[in-house]
């Protein structure tokens, strides 16, 4: 029984082990009954357009308004309408100190095995709205309390000038113990100053119950739990 237990973790860790593969699993099997976005809790549903699966946020003004309206060439932005998933940790943080990296970036990294296990480890993916994706890029997370003003209601705020992104306070712990699992599981050195800055989150936002159900959740697909949520 035991032996085929292992077999089963083994197996489900090998299926998840591509970001595509990833990005399925959570929103049909992680995600299913809390459809709502990381930075500004935007409940989001799955529809068919033009035969095809999109996920898409519920426009409403008191959840979030879009930054641009439309793209610079005159189009409307579409990001801003779809849910997108986020790396907590973004690849440049986890990816920088890979070979491949030094030699082409994420595109390099692509067919590196320890790569595409960190872009598909699901304890640091989470829903976001696309544009509110895109604008925070692969900035550092930091202290500021976020206005909201940039994305109406959304308390999410990015100084691009300062290349730092503002979370709410309410998921700040959340992103704390992400980064430290990260850390841990695949070496990933913190300065001193963001780890004293997500120690202060991770005891100032505590662990949530839903927090511990998606731990779960992906402990049974990935076949590993994030030690820092209890």
């Amino acid at each position: 029984m035991r032996l085929l237990i292992a077999f089963l973790t083994i197996t489900l860790s090998l299926n998840a082990a591509s970001f595509s593969k990833s990005k399925k699993l959570l929103l049909k099997k992680v995600y299913h009954d809390n459809k709502i976005t990381f930075y500004c809790e935007n409940p989001y549903e799955i529809k068919r357009v033009n035969g095809k699966e999109k996920t898409l946020i519920i426009q409403d003004k008191k959840y979030y308004t879009p930054r641009n309206k439309y793209y610079k060439s005159g189009k409307i932005n579409t990001r801003a309408k779809r849910v997108e998933w986020e790396h907590i940790m973004p690849a440049h943080n986890f990816g920088k100190h890979l070979p491949c990296w030094r030699e082409g970036g994420r595109k390099a990294c692509r067919k590196d095995k320890t790569f595409k296990a960190m872009e598909a480890d699901m304890h640091n993916l989470v829903p976001a709205i696309g544009e509110v994706n895109g604008d925070r890029s692969n900035y550092r997370y930091g202290a500021n309390i976020p206005k909201a003003t940039q994305y109406g209601n959304c308390q999410f705020e990015v100084d691009f000038k300062a290349k730092r992104a503002y979370p709410k306070e309410d998921i700040r712990g959340n992103i704390a113990r992400v980064y430290f699992y990260m850390s841990d599981k695949y070496n990933v050195r913190l300065s001193k100053q963001e780890r004293k800055m997500m120690e202060a989150w991770d005891k100032q936002d505590p662990v949530s119950e839903w927090e511990r159900v998606k731990n779960k959740r992906i402990q049974k697909i990935q076949g590993n739990s994030n030690s820092y949520i209890k």
